[in-house]
């Protein structure tokens, strides 16, 4: 016999946006149910930004073994043993798990449920053997990687982000299908950690981001001896001909070609999880791309919420953090927050790192009629020179008057100077105020501050003001 609850507000799924609207919802004495099938934490603390960012740590300590001799220090191939690696992964997320476990958000108040849920009607979840009728429902189900129908994949083993870090035994040769963040950030971590890589992407490599900045880390990728092989499209695949590993065929420049390696990685995107739910039964318009939802997260149904990936929208943690937000304020304070995509940063965590916020060059110029472009590079900071780390530059994009529109970094530390951009992107600053407030020397924020000043440059020629100068000179 089910038992019946009716908390005021019922998540699906508990992955970061599912974990964070349970937590603020449970700090302010409201009732929730928290319903989860599978693992605690979801995508990003088990298959996702946690285990990718501790496998890029490995790889950038196993590559300042091969740097160290621009330092005066003897460099020397490091000696990678994967289990250890595999180790270190699985310790990092074992460290935060606690932070995202039941007996956490149980001790917050929430009722956590490990249970599948699926609608039953416009409003009941029905659970195991529970049915919640609730005031409102969030979903945050997230999304899984997308597995293309290429021809012959059924027949090989292949890899996702969901099983490629239960990897114990480093590849030989690992083939990447998708030149996305995953699977560039995966490409050089594996090849500093030893692994001969291939990446197969059938259009540009990151190809979402400014091309100018993309094409530095690019190229830094390929001094690495990752093999990226942009606009190729995979034919098939087939096991290898010795029994072993798999072959893919791939075809670019109107000739085909067949790269055997030992594993293969799918990377191609990522897929709402929206089966399993009926969420038909509750008047939820969906498509594979997730649930439809307006700009305050709500979907065809007012009474259910869907966050994060499986809204269909931008494919990150911090986002479903920010949507979190953006309900818990609609649900309990009738708020009616709504959701701006301007304001949020993007990092690709390659080395160098390529980070975003706000429009950049291309789609600036698409949707303002002037604009400037204001650039530095990295070689001209003195910290950057001090540490070795001269391959970059930051880009800011202003109007005619100097607002902010958005700001590319790609370099070392990009994802931690983007912050500051972000700030000025959300609040709508202009770019004096960039120049106004005084970074510590030296670091590398200073890189910012120093493009900001290019937007001024254009008046030192200003004739007016040399003539107000010379007449304030006589004045003593």
């Amino acid at each position: 016999m089910s038992e019946t609850l009716t908390p005021d507000i019922c998540v699906i799924g508990a992955g970061s946006g599912g974990l964070s609207v349970a937590a603020a919802a449970a700090a302010f004495g409201v009732s929730v149910v928290l319903l989860e099938k599978g693992k605690m934490g979801g995508d990003c603390l088990n298959y996702g930004c946690v285990p990718s960012k501790a496998m890029i740590a490995a790889g950038k300590t196993a590559a300042t073994f091969r740097q160290a001799g621009k330092f005066g220090v003897t460099p020397q191939e490091p000696e990678v043993d994967f289990q250890k690696v595999h180790d270190h992964i699985h310790g990092v997320i074992a460290s935060i798990a606690p932070n995202d476990s039941v007996e956490r958000f149980t001790g917050l108040g929430v009722r956590v449920i490990t249970q599948a849920g699926k609608f039953k009607d416009n409003k009941t979840i029905v659970a195991g053997d529970y049915e919640i009728k609730a005031r409102r429902f969030v979903v945050a189900t997230g999304s899984s990687a997308f597995v293309p129908p290429i021809p012959g994949l059924e027949t090989v083993p292949y890899l996702t982000n969901e099983s490629l870090f239960e990897n114990t035994e480093r590849p030989e040769h690992l083939i990447i299908v998708g030149g996305g963040p995953i699977g560039m950030e995966m490409a050089q971590a594996h090849r500093r950690l030893g692994a001969k890589v291939s990446v197969v992407e059938m259009q540009k490599a990151l190809g979402n981001d400014d091309p100018e900045l993309t094409a530095v880390a690019i190229a830094e990728m390929r001094k690495d001896g990752v093999d990226i092989l942009e606009e190729t499209q995979v034919v098939r695949v087939a096991p290898g001909q010795d029994g072993g590993g798999v072959d893919v065929t791939v075809s670019r420049n109107e000739r085909e070609e067949t790269l055997s390696g030992s594993h293969l990685l799918i990377a191609a995107g990522r897929a709402a999880n929206v089966n399993g739910l009926d969420l038909e039964k509750a008047g939820i318009e969906y498509s594979p791309k997730g649930i439809k939802v307006d700009r305050t997260m709500r979907s065809t149904n007012r009474k259910i919420y869907a966050i994060g990936d499986v809204a269909g929208g931008l494919q990150f943690t911090h986002v479903a953090g920010y949507h979190a937000g953006l309900v818990i304020r609609s649900i309990l304070f009738r708020m009616g927050a709504k959701e701006n995509t301007d304001i949020i940063p993007r990092v690709t965590f390659t080395d160098p790192e390529v980070a975003q916020v706000g429009f950049t060059e291309e789609e600036a110029r698409k949707t303002v009629s002037d604009i400037r472009v204001l650039r530095w590079p990295y070689a001209e900071n003195d910290r950057a020179q001090a540490e070795r780390k001269t391959t970059g530059l930051i880009k800011v994009v202003t109007n005619k008057k100097g607002k902010i529109l958005g700001a590319g970094i790609v370099g070392h530390n990009a994802g931690e100077m983007i912050n500051i951009w972000a700030l000025a992107v959300s609040q709508g600053l202009k770019v004096g105020a960039m120049t106004g407030y005084v970074p510590p020397y030296p670091t590398y924020t200073e890189i910012g501050k120093r493009a900001s000043t290019e937007y001024f440059k254009a008046s030192l020629s200003n004739p007016w003001l040399k003539r107000g100068l010379a007449f304030l000179r006589v004045f003593g």
